[in-house]
């Protein structure tokens, strides 16, 4: 029932570590920030990154044991401001405002994300690794919540689903390398936005 739907945040708050092991975790994250936007993740190794940071091999890959676990890492941090600006900061984004406001604000915010940090979405999001993340569970349970206050059915949850798929790393850079801007994804976005909570353009 969608009227059980709940948004939780993407992961329950880490727990407290050592002064040592926060230090190094910072470095890691520092060096792997600066190192995959200089080169592109893909270009990036884990001795790369361990190199860079300043730690062992042994004390990178007990954390993070691939591109991918460090990619999610980082791109978290930005996922979980824009996740309290969902639950708690001001409409259209927030709470206040209808539900097809509400999804274009959305649509809007997670391509500035997107946008900003595709090299880190690419490495995070291989492959079926994208529907396993806590973040996507999130903004799947908005869309529901959504969708639920528009009353447009989604029994299934398939909709929410169809809607986040553009928003998919490698499906924003096909649309790019094809030539689209990203005044032009949007505004494709606010179009299916409008379409599917009946509002006129």
């Amino acid at each position: 029932m969608l009227a059980d739907v709940r948004v939780p945040l993407a992961d329950p708050a880490p727990r407290p570590e050592r002064a040592d092991a926060a230090r190094n975790r910072a470095r890691v994250l520092a060096a792997a920030e600066r190192l995959f936007a200089e080169h592109g993740a893909t270009r990036v190794s884990m001795e790369d990154v361990a190199r860079s940071a300043g730690v062992g091999k042994g004390t990178l890959y007990r954390r993070y044991p691939d591109r991918a676990a460090l990619a999610v890492a980082l791109i978290d941090r930005h996922e979980r401001e824009l996740q309290q600006r969902l639950l708690s900061g001001p409409p259209p984004l927030g709470p206040g405002a209808s539900p097809a406001e509400r999804l274009d604000a959305f649509y809007a915010a997670m391509l500035d994300l997107v946008d900003r940090h595709l090299h880190l979405a690419l490495a995070a999001e291989t492959g079926a690794a994208r529907f396993r993340t806590g973040a996507y569970a999130f903004w799947r349970a908005h869309l529901l919540v959504l969708l639920r206050a528009a009353r447009v059915p989604d029994p299934h949850g398939a909709l929410a689903e169809s809607l986040l798929a553009p928003l998919a790393g490698e499906f924003y850079a096909h649309l790019r390398e094809g030539g689209l801007t990203k005044p032009q994804v949007l505004a494709a976005l606010h179009e299916l936005s409008h379409r599917v909570m009946h509002q006129p353009q």
